[in-house]
């Protein structure tokens, strides 16, 4: 055959080939990405199920598309379904066959649609999954009646989140059919009654509640649950069963951001190890528990069920053992609350406590004594009303392992004079914000009979790694303050007037972090911190940057709020390629000399922070946006610009000004003034 002829017959085949190919097989595809048995269509602007995949497909992700309705043949081609995944589509129903072919599928996304329209229809669907162990059903519009029809007869669940609905009460028959149920997710409905709801799911672990709006959790006797997250509410109780002898199995409680009055009622006999109870307002009230002080006030309170008219809890507030086991507990935070102490016992009760969080309480003195967990790794007391700290050399000892310890924001002059010393291995103290000064040297620091010190001696605390100190009012720091210490991180802003006095020069080959903001400090010379990252000297009144940061490998660099007119190019093109982030606002920078923002600004791999923020002035004292300067307000190489503009704008003002002054003083010599007329205008004529 000739060459002619065969080339001829391959034009002939090819229009019947695409012809005979089936028009849903390439086309769909292309919309897809396969990945083994897994097909990746997400994204693809489809409004049906790709026709066209591999039959084998066990893994079908069709996120954000344009799906209204899941039909009955839309899955018969692909009978090894294992997952399915259709989030964020305009789903109104699943056609009551749609799996039909589909008997092994295990996890199903149906998240963000439009589910409510369709209950009944998808309730069918639903029904025909055997095998189901995950569904997502959140952000639905779902209410409590829906919910019941939907989950009917899926007793094979394992995972269901219903987040982002409208459910409001939750009752028995809720999850009725979920026998195999272990972890829930009803966070951001609006629920505000839950009643007797998960009595079937005797499997569940986890339970998510959040950010619906309960005004209180009693009763509470879920002995198989290990995580319960009921934060953002309007909880005021938490009350649990304590007559009950088997062991709670929860593990942690978050009841953040709620209204709670009391410490949680917590089980007899519990495993919790995390208990999270930060915006609330907690407080002890022992001191009311004495009748004959107080005779006037109640000891017991009762909650009711509404529905059923009788009295189900009562608690007696003032009993120690409403505080409930808590010897494994092992984090606790109380951060944000109005804490005024702690009750007799407490602390010595929390055994494995590690991280104690009292940020932002009532607390006047802290009483080391009172049998704090040898375990203890961080302890902070920041922002209370602190003017004392007992302590003793045996609780010294069993604190063995405190490694971060916060005081700061409170109102301490005298602190015991072993306390950071003797704390083996800490690493990290924060007294920023109070009024303890830095021994002068051991001589210097006088120490009262009750064996307390208004200054400290760091020279002792030999393994610190981090200190603040900022805003202590601090005025000089001598020499030898901090010898024989490997800091990384020193923070001394808000010092007005400090001295350092060569006091950091010996922590040139440790330090990664140096905070000097507001000291008025001047002419320090950076070159010795070799290894300095973070670098704040801010509100200082700087009028030019020290040349010695031209030898640092900065990372973090804060010179707001100082007398910068202009950052040097040598100095720019330096930092540019090394910073990460430099903070600049605040300075009356020269519009005339901005090569340096060009130079930042080109520098992809930094940031300037509130760089909108970031002004400068022209001839003019007129203020722009750096970022938004046009060449026009200033000079250019030749200064031409600038001179014609202000030849333009001043010249025609003085010469005005020059003959409205000579006038002005004639008027006060007229005879001058006729003379000068008569001379100048009335000349005799020649004629």
């Amino acid at each position: 055959m000739s060459v002619h002829g065969l080339t001829l017959i391959l034009l002939c085949w090819l229009p019947l080939r695409i012809l005979l190919t089936p028009v849903s097989s390439h086309p769909q595809l292309s919309h897809c990405r396969l990945i083994q048995r897994t097909a990746l269509c997400n994204n693809a602007n489809v409004s049906s199920v790709p026709s066209g995949l591999p039959g084998d497909t066990e893994d079908l992700q069709l996120n954000n598309n344009h799906l209204e309705t899941l039909q009955d043949d839309s899955l018969l081609l692909y009978p090894s379904l294992l997952s399915l995944s259709l989030a964020c589509n305009l789903l109104t129903e699943l056609e009551s066959n749609a799996f039909q072919n589909s008997p092994s599928l295990k996890s199903l996304n149906l998240a963000n649609n439009r589910l409510h329209m369709g209950v009944s229809q998808t309730s069918l669907a639903l029904k025909k999954l055997p095998h189901l162990r995950a569904l997502d059903l959140s952000v639905n519009k779902l209410g409590g009646e829906m919910l019941t029809t939907l989950l009917q007869n899926l007793t094979s669940l394992e995972y269901l989140n219903l987040s982002g609905n409208l459910l409001m009460r939750l009752d028995e028959s809720s999850f009725s059919d979920l026998h195999q149920l272990r972890e829930l997710d009803l966070q951001r409905n609006v629920i505000f009654e839950i009643d007797d709801a998960f009595q079937s799911n005797a499997k569940l672990q986890r339970l998510n509640l959040a950010f619906n709006y309960l005004p209180c959790l009693t009763d509470f006797r879920m002995t198989q649950l290990v995580v319960l997250n009921a934060s953002h509410n309007f909880i005021e109780w938490f009350i649990s069963r304590q007559d009950l002898d088997d062991t709670f199995q929860l593990e942690t409680l978050d009841l953040t951001d709620n209204k709670l009055l009391f410490f949680p009622f917590l089980p007899s006999h519990s495993r919790l190890r995390n208990l999270y109870l930060a915006h609330n307002n907690l407080r002890f009230y022992e001191h009311l528990a004495d009748n004959v002080t107080n005779p006037n006030l109640t000891t017991t309170v009762e909650f009711y069920n509404l529905n059923k008219d009788t009295g189900n809890v009562t608690a007696q507030l003032w009993n120690e053992g409403l505080h409930g086991d808590i010897s494994s507990l092992e984090i606790l935070d109380l951060r944000v609350n109005q804490v005024q102490y702690f009750p007799e016992g407490f602390i010595g009760k929390m055994s494995a406590l590690t991280r104690l969080q009292m940020r932002k309480n009532c607390l006047e003195s802290l009483n080391l004594t009172e049998g704090f967990s040898g375990r203890l790794y961080e302890l902070d007391i920041s922002d209370n009303r602190l003017n004392q700290i007992s302590v003793d050399a045996e609780t010294l000892a069993v604190l063995s392992n405190l490694t971060y310890f916060n005081l700061s924001l409170n109102n301490l002059e005298r602190l015991p004079s072993k306390l950071f010393s003797s704390l083996p291995s800490l690493r990290s103290v924060d007294l920023s914000f109070n009024d303890v000064d830095v021994c002068v040297s051991e001589d210097a620091a006088p120490i009262r009979a009750d064996n307390v010190s208004s200054c400290v001696s760091w020279r002792d605390v030999a393994y610190l790694e981090q200190l603040y100190l900022k805003g202590c009012n601090l005025e000089i720091i001598p020499p030898s303050a901090f010898s024989g210490l490997s800091l990384t991180h020193l923070e001394l802003s808000d010092n007005p007037g400090l001295q350092v006095q060569g006091s950091i020069r010996g922590l040139g080959r440790t330090l990664q972090h140096l905070g000097l903001g507001n000291t008025q400090i001047r002419d320090l010379d950076f070159s010795h911190f070799e290894h300095l990252k973070f670098l704040n000297i801010s509100a200082n009144n700087l009028a030019d940057l020290p040349s010695s940061l031209l030898d640092l490998d900065l990372k973090v660099l804060d010179i707001r709020d100082n007398r910068l007119s202009t950052i040097p190019r040598s100095l720019a093109n330096t930092l540019a390629p090394k910073l990460q982030l430099v903070f600049l606002a605040g300075n009356p920078f020269s519009c005339c000399q901005t090569e340096w923002f060009r130079t930042f600004e080109s520098t992809k791999t930094m940031t300037m922070v509130e760089q909108s923020d970031i002004r400068c002035e022209d001839l003019l004292l007129t203020t722009h946006r750096v970022q938004n300067l046009r060449s026009s307000v200033c000079l250019d190489d030749r200064g031409e610009t600038y001179i014609l503009w202000y030849l333009l704008l001043f010249l025609p003002i003085c010469l005005s000004f020059v003959g409205i002054l000579f006038i002005f003083l004639l008027s006060f010599r007229p005879k001058t003034l006729q003379k000068s007329i008569k001379k100048r205008c009335l000349k005799r004529s020649s004629y």
